[in-house]
């Protein structure tokens, strides 16, 4: 009996058919390994047309060339149509992503508070705006990521920039307290 299965088994490995089977698969290695090949050439001139400040002729609806445009933009001060763009991939990618998108939004933020000048109080008011902008940005961010270092760094250094915002109701060296109506704060 076990020459009868080792006849059979024979049988199903012939010479004909492992042949054709390691044909079968050489043929998918290789057209796996011309579609890989061909991706890479599309990924090289993506990163390329990236780099030079072109638009890519691949993958011009992911999130990479979006965010890709949307950094360039900022790089050329185009701030409003960069904020849009990031304001608009927060819906999309994951959360290292979007933390990334809070990252460069605070960036626009604290680049656009620095590039005013002026001393009137309109002019004050609308930097104090951008700067919280900031620093929510950079909290979402790290709210998002806690490893993200440099949005770490950024907001240590917009807190150092910020105005103090008095606590209502907190006279100096009063602790912070609820104001209802005309309650002293600290009494019950």
């Amino acid at each position: 009996m076990a020459l009868d299965q080792k006849f059979k088994l024979a049988q199903l490995f012939t010479v004909k058919k492992l042949t054709w089977t390691f044909a079968v698969i050489a043929f998918i290695c290789l057209a796996g390994s011309v579609v890989t090949f061909k991706r890479i050439k599309q990924i090289d001139a993506f990163n390329h047309a990236l780099i030079t400040g072109n638009p890519p002729e691949t993958d011009k609806e992911s999130f990479e060339a979006k965010f890709a445009t949307a950094l360039y933009l900022a790089k050329k001060e185009r701030y409003k149509e960069s904020t849009l763009l990031f304001n608009g991939l927060m819906s999309k990618g994951n959360t290292e992503q979007k933390s990334a998108v809070q990252y460069n939004l605070g960036n626009i933020f604290l680049l656009r508070a620095n590039a005013i000048s002026g001393n009137t109080a309109s002019v004050h008011q609308e930097a104090d705006y951008l700067l919280l902008q900031a620093k929510s940005a950079y909290i979402s961010s790290l709210k998002l990521d806690h490893t993200q270092w440099d949005a770490k760094h950024n907001l240590d250094r917009l807190l150092g920039l910020l105005p103090e915002h008095p606590t209502p109701g907190a006279g100096e060296g009063d602790k912070a307290g609820l104001i209802m109506g005309n309650i002293p704060v600290g009494l019950p």
